[in-house]
């Protein structure tokens, strides 16, 4: 078993980035591979939004987790088994009707990110005293969202890149073909460096993540086992202001949910259908690149504020500054700059603001709604609660945006976030908010 003095930056970052890679490959890459394949906005933002429900639905198979093995086995595990799935999208690709195949893969991949995100999430609480968790709350969303980088950044931007490779390729061969096949080698490859990527993860963590301690319920027969588990539920649900808890968390990120499926349908649109119209590599870019490094140095110093403020006297800024950015796809839809300047300013703008605040919630469902004997699985709770709150609106919102427009769209993404500002600033805390004393982060 791995030492428990080990540093902490020896597996947080690495083991976030894989925590957020296939959530990111799911939620924002695979709608703009499926709408190169000519598949409609509104399927697109139905099927993805579907395919995240699993990180919603973790509560249902969190508590059986806290029965066998330990956290670091199926952290590891579950890496392994989205690196294979991954290899097996890209083999399905050039299928007849690959879409059915393609989402049926991509279901084992969402039920095996959500697990592995219980079982991290549990590793961090148990192996972080609460200073460290605060400390390290800024590096955990900045790594997460290094895999936004990645996959938006680098790996779209690759994705148009070897697009343009390809369709040389094959018009020099005088193929008819030669745009379609283009998009779909492209797509492959993109498809296996993910799937490598993630099975090269598992096979570190094998050696540097740190156990996360053993089970702590146990159950023999299975209805002993259905026993602990309903106890689980049961105590979950008997907290101290829990209702207050579960609104606050979804409707935190409402507004989110309502625009992260169409915002990279918004650049990649016609300028005439009231997009951006932007290329894959504008994108990758603008929205991939600079926007998540934006991401993650708002997500570190948003780890820090709080350590200074203190969560409780933090939380409603963090609110706001979470939400109101959202405005800059409302002014960027109306206005429709031509300026790279602008517009690349925008988003990094509301990617900076959309990390400082982020990890408010996160240190709150952590420190506030997590804390008791069954603390891994009451966590997978509130983040799968928070999963809703963006997967519900999310299943609808290609439907509205289909139906109204882009502007008038994201108009009604901000009026979502008032119920975030009202309940935030009345939400109650159970556990005294002490602020993070300075502590040497260890070496």
């Amino acid at each position: 078993m791995q030492d428990k003095k080990v540093s902490p930056l020896s597996w947080v970052p690495t083991a976030y980035f894989a925590m957020g890679l296939p959530l990111i490959l799911l939620n924002l890459v695979a709608p703009l591979m499926f709408n190169d394949f000519g598949i409609s906005d509104a399927q697109v933002a139905f099927w993805t939004s579907l395919l995240i429900l699993p990180w919603s639905l973790k509560p249902l198979w969190s508590p059986l987790m806290e029965m066998y093995r330990t956290k670091k086995f199926f952290v590891v595990t579950t890496q392994l088994v989205s690196g294979v799935s991954l290899a097996l999208v890209a083999m399905a690709l050039p299928l007849p009707d690959f879409f059915p195949y393609a989402v049926a893969i991509m279901t084992v991949i969402a039920f095996s990110g959500a697990t592995h995100d219980i079982a991290l999430d549990g590793v961090y609480i148990h192996e972080l005293s609460k200073t460290q968790q605060a400390q390290y709350i800024g590096w955990q969303g900045a790594f997460y969202n290094i895999a936004k980088v990645t996959a938006m950044g680098g790996l779209v931007y690759l994705a148009g890149a070897l697009e343009g490779y390809f369709k040389a390729r094959f018009e020099a061969q005088s193929e008819p073909l030669a745009e379609p096949y283009a998009v779909l080698y492209a797509w492959m490859v993109i498809m296996g460096i993910c799937g490598l990527l993630l099975l090269a993860l598992g096979f570190y963590h094998m050696k540097m993540l740190p156990s996360g301690g053993a089970a702590t319920a146990h159950a023999g027969s299975f209805s002993e086992t259905m026993r602990e588990t309903g106890q689980v539920f049961l105590q979950f649900f008997r907290k101290k202001y829990i209702w207050i808890y579960i609104a606050f968390i979804v409707f935190y990120r409402f507004a989110e949910g309502l625009v992260i499926k169409i915002v990279p349908l918004f650049l990649k649109s016609p300028v005439a259908d009231q997009g951006m119209g932007l290329t894959k590599g504008e994108i990758g870019l603008y929205y991939g690149t600079f926007g998540v490094v934006a991401f993650i140095v708002g997500s570190i110093l948003g780890g820090y504020f709080i350590s200074w403020r203190g969560l409780r006297k933090a939380l409603f800024p963090l609110c706001c500054i979470f939400n109101v950015p959202f405005a800059v796809y409302a002014l960027l839809a109306w206005a429709q700059p031509s300026s790279p300047v602008l517009v690349c300013g925008a988003i990094v703008f509301e990617y900076f603001s959309y990390g400082f605040g982020f990890v408010g919630l996160t240190l709150f469902i952590m420190q506030q709604v997590a804390p008791g004997k069954h603390q891994m699985a009451h966590y997978a709770f509130g983040s799968a609660l928070a999963n809703l709150g963006v997967a519900l609106p999310g299943m609808i919102s290609g439907v509205i945006s289909d139906a109204v427009g882009y502007r008038a769209f994201f108009m009604w993404a901000l009026l979502a976030t008032v119920p975030a500002f009202l309940i935030t600033w009345f939400v109650p805390f159970t556990y005294p908010d002490e602020k993070a004393a300075p502590e040497q982060a260890e070496a």
